[in-house]
């Protein structure tokens, strides 16, 4: 038996009790509790909701990966706080329970909307790469394989302060308050969370500091069993006293430049103390009389918009749905395959030149369009978009500017890079966190957040681990002082001068085409967002003909895709399809909150 452990009657395992303070408060466990059920039932033939997957209430709504850090959310808005102080308190709380996924040694993205001024601001704060120039060089040799070198610069903690700093009304402290519980009291270890620590096994145990939290005993932790993580609760608490020099200067910094050089990393403290944000305008764009806004590069929105308007152009929005109509999937599986050639038009737009507008555009996306519904092409090839880029911004669109880049002599079309949508690794297109939050007075955040692979590089330093986002780098985006490539699209839908939804996802390459296909089942099939959430999705590959397919789909879609060519490769549905997080304001003010059943997420009603 392990040491302070013991075991119950009706169990031959341990049952583990961290740390003496471990015990979880009672009303914190009441208002999760409490705050998981749907404020009403679903409407007659939605998809019944599996516990708190489905809220409805005319206030405040959080839906978000873990309970507990919904619940934060929720806290705060009860609090007197609004939607950025709730999405703060949300995603600093998924750093401590979502951790594989999430933490203060990622970054991420989110839009937030001002329901009084009516206007949208994006935060851009993924991982960047620091001064040395090897950040350039493509390093095979064994030192580059190592650990540390996947880590860049995190970003996370400059992006929730920015966020709150601009947007937020209550004091940094008591928005930061649930996330030091959790950290320091410990909470319930969820199914998931469990099964990445396993998964991750191997990597933990690389750190005797990360093994004695994760695997104490050498065993991964259990679903029920309670984690406690004191080292990441000093670290927020130092944050919300001293603000953004408590992680980007000082000990913290030190340890965390250390700990990656240690492992082969090139992270510098002056790098760390360096890091800067930044805040360009969210890619917009028209679609069905409502405006579109996403994340814009280095992040992947782009080709969610995309996929939008290419299913607007070839009627397939005014199709009955997915889930039992055969060309409506087979379509959709040539519009995804279009997107992701494009999406190899990525890169930090601040150090090189990418063609935003020229790929937004709706010219340029129903010249994609054009044989999206016809045969699968063995290969589809990136576009030339660059044509497109003097473009005008639509109307609606004029508020959120993205400047005209100007198109080197060197920029040819990419070339299909290798194909990240084959078969992998248990869990490994698993990372990733988002959250949706909609106060009652209308103003919402859309956010998604990462540590890159399961538990980032696995180097692990204050507490929390650094991520793996170096590992993005491609022949064309490499180099040092620039952001890494992402694919997380934290979109906010708009319908004028209210929000109509919120929306993103988790799942690395499952990210966009899981955002663009609930989006159509909600906006234009009119789904409920639990049964949206709940269908069946795709992923189409742009380098093969072979169509991932989750079970669900009437049979009609399997022989339609066989008729149009493709070859639909059977995938269980699991957090490798995405983990989507949404809420939907009816025109009424009701918000519906949904979370993901392939994840342990939940939403919560104020």
């Amino acid at each position: 038996m392990r040491p302070g452990s013991h075991r119950s009657e009706s169990s031959r395992r341990p049952t583990r009790s961290i740390t003496a303070r471990a015990r979880a408060p009672l009303a914190l466990l009441a208002l999760v509790a409490i705050g998981c059920q749907p404020a009403t039932s679903p409407p007659p033939g939605a998809i019944a909701a599996m516990s708190g997957k489905r809220a409805e209430g005319a206030q405040g709504m959080v839906a978000a990966s873990q309970p507990d850090a919904a619940a934060a959310g929720v806290e705060i808005l009860r609090a007197g706080g609004n939607a950025a102080d709730a999405a703060v308190a949300t995603a600093f709380a998924l750093s401590v329970t979502d951790v594989s996924q999430t933490g203060l040694g990622g970054g991420g993205a989110l839009t937030y909307y001002d329901a009084t001024e009516g206007r949208a601001e994006h935060l851009s704060f993924y991982p960047r790469t620091g001064a040395d120039s090897l950040w350039g060089v493509q390093d095979t040799t064994p030192a580059g394989r190592r650990a540390g070198r996947a880590a860049a610069v995190p970003g996370m903690v400059a992006g929730l302060l920015e966020t709150h700093r601009r947007f937020g009304v209550l004091p940094l402290a008591r928005v930061m308050a649930p996330a030091i519980r959790l950290a320091r009291d410990g909470f319930v270890v969820t199914p998931l969370l469990a099964r990445t620590i396993a998964s991750a096994r191997a990597r933990l145990l690389e750190d005797p500091a990360a093994a004695s939290r994760f695997l104490p005993g050498g065993e991964p932790l259990l679903p029920g069993e309670r984690l406690v993580q004191p080292e990441l609760a000093a670290t927020l608490e130092r944050i919300a006293t001293e603000g953004r020099d408590a992680f980007y200067r000082g000990s913290v910094a030190d340890r965390l430049s250390a700990a990656v050089r240690a492992r082969g990393g090139l992270i510098t403290v002056r790098d760390v103390e360096a890091y800067t944000l930044t805040t360009p305008a969210p890619v917009c764009i028209p679609w069905r009389g409502l405006t579109v806004l996403s994340a814009p590069p280095p992040t992947g929105g782009v080709p969610v918009v995309q996929m939008l308007t290419m299913a607007e152009t070839v009627g397939l929005t005014r199709a009955d749905g997915f889930t039992e109509h055969g060309d409506a999937v087979a379509t959709m599986a040539g519009i995804i395959r279009a997107a992701n050639a494009d999406a190899a038009w990525h890169g930090d737009p601040n150090v090189m030149p990418v063609p935003i507008r020229g790929l937004a555009s709706a010219t340029y996306a129903r010249l994609r369009a054009n044989g999206v519904s016809g045969a699968a092409a063995d290969t589809v090839r990136a576009g030339d978009p660059w044509a497109f880029e003097a473009d005008a911004a639509p109307t609606s669109c004029a508020a959120y500017p993205t400047p005209v880049a100007t198109r080197s002599a060197a920029v040819a079309p990419p070339e299909p890079e290798p194909d990240v949508a084959a078969p992998l690794a248990a869990y490994a297109g698993s990372h990733t966190s988002h959250l949706a939050v909609v106060d009652a007075a209308g103003n919402a955040v859309s956010a998604t957040t990462t540590v890159g692979v399961l538990f980032g590089s696995g180097v692990y330093t204050s507490g929390f681990f650094l991520n793996s986002s170096g590992a993005n780098l491609t022949a064309r985006t490499r180099g040092p002082n620039r952001f890494t490539n992402s694919t997380i699209a934290p979109t906010l839908i708009l319908d004028g001068r209210a929000v109509r939804l919120v929306v993103g996802a988790a799942g690395s390459q499952y990210i966009q085409p899981a955002v663009a296909q609930v989006t159509i089942r909600m906006l234009a099939f009119g789904e409920d967002p639990a049964t949206a959430l709940a269908g069946p999705r795709i992923l189409s590959s742009p380098t093969r003909r072979e169509v991932e397919v989750e079970p669900g789909f009437g049979s009609e879609v399997y022989a339609t895709l066989v008729a149009r060519g493709y070859k639909p490769v059977s995938r269980v549905a699991d957090i490798q399809f995405g983990g989507v997080h949404t809420i939907l304001v009816r025109p009424d003010g009701r918000r519906i909150g949904a979370a993901d059943p392939r994840r342990d997420g939940v939403a919560i009603a104020q």
